[in-house]
């Protein structure tokens, strides 16, 4: 979920889609191998797990909104985000992938942490009261149980004709530029995060409009965890590096369950780690949970995914394959002479309009 920021008037060379040779895929996987030949103790794995919130808590009270920059990236890779949007605005996509800010700022950060640096239409509807800075989230948590079972006539952003969830949505990186970009007056956002500090960092944000966005705290690992939203009732849902950061056993029970909230004909859209990336290939042992899942120094985790494992997260859901990419992206930071291969995977899987014959 994290990069390096890039110092102002350093020099760096990208290029996509880069074909790796048998030597360098050979090289990537005997460092994986080297890496995860140590799995930490089966309870400080069990403690990592029963800490994730805590963790994940802990690192937006540090980074606030200043770690990622505004995915503006969005609209080229998916325009199902702004159908609207001219096609001309967008720019050019490589092979599903053009985002030059993504790649100053997703996945790599500062390496001493293994980050080598990752919820009614009207104000009246949601029954929101203005307080101050710090305490929408206390609030929503004390109605949490009435407002998370209303009736599916009356819940937030029912009124809505295009609705959107963002699931893990951080200090709103996608979201703001969502409701930026897109004008639908018929357009209704939700995000959610594990992070109670994450959500207030979005629900403190001046650019938090009630009227078209509700932010809300989730614990997708928690199956009894209600959504305010019915199923069937979304257009879309985002996961931007967040499936990586849940235990491997828990992510098909987590696909499924959001696949239920698509109206037929709608799309689950997907960014990620793709195996063999550099953030994997710098681990240290001692930092590996299991095959190609590892803890950072920060408590956070992440998972290293292949095609063909997300496309079986996604088939078996009952949704169908639009686009499963991967990309290999090299940069070159002249000024230190640092050579970087990244590797994400990007899918779109469709809910079926009809049962198949």
């Amino acid at each position: 979920m994290y990069q390096p920021v890039i110092p102002s008037g350093t020099i760096l060379y990208k290029r996509d889609n880069v074909e790796w040779s048998e030597e360098q895929e050979a090289s990537a996987r005997s460092k994986v191998e080297e890496n995860s030949a140590q799995l930490l103790p089966q309870h400080k794995q069990e403690e990592y797990e029963v800490n994730a919130k805590k963790y994940w808590d802990d690192f937006y009270k540090i980074h606030e909104n200043g770690f990622f920059k505004d995915r503006h990236w969005l609209f080229t890779e998916f325009p199902e985000l702004a159908p609207n949007r001219n096609s001309s605005q967008n720019g050019d996509s490589v092979h599903g992938f053009s985002n030059t800010e993504e790649s100053n700022n997703e996945g790599l950060g500062s390496c001493g942490n293994g980050h080598c640096s990752l919820e009614t239409r009207t104000e009246c509807q949601l029954n929101l009261i203005k307080s101050p800075p710090g305490s929408h989230t206390e609030e929503l948590t004390a109605r949490k149980d009435s407002e998370l079972n209303q009736s599916d006539e009356d819940y937030p952003g029912s009124a809505a004709s295009y609705r959107i969830l963002e699931v893990g949505c951080g200090a709103g990186n996608t979201v703001f530029p969502i409701l930026q970009t897109n004008n639908d007056p018929g357009l209704f956002v939700y995000c959610c995060d594990f992070s109670t500090t994450a959500v207030d960092l979005v629900q403190n944000n001046a650019e938090y409009d009630t009227s078209r966005c509700f932010a809300f705290v989730h614990d997708l690992c928690n199956d009894q965890s209600a959504f305010p939203m019915p199923e069937e009732s979304l257009d879309i849902v985002i996961l931007i590096f967040v499936l990586s950061a849940i235990l491997p056993e828990k992510m098909q029970c987590i696909v499924t369950r959001l696949s239920r909230l698509l109206k037929p004909g709608g799309m689950i859209l997907l960014r990620d780690y793709g195996r063999y990336d550099l953030a994997q290939l710098r681990f240290k042992k001692g930092q590996c949970l299991s095959d190609n899942f590892y803890v950072r120094g920060d408590g956070t985790r992440v998972y290293f995914f292949t095609q063909d494992e997300l496309d079986h997260l996604f088939t078996t859901a009952g949704l169908e394959k639009i686009q499963n990419l991967v990309d290999r992206r090299l940069q070159v930071n002249r000024g230190k002479q640092m050579t970087m291969y990244r590797v994400w995977i990007q899918c779109k899987y469709c809910k079926p309009t009809a049962l198949q014959p």
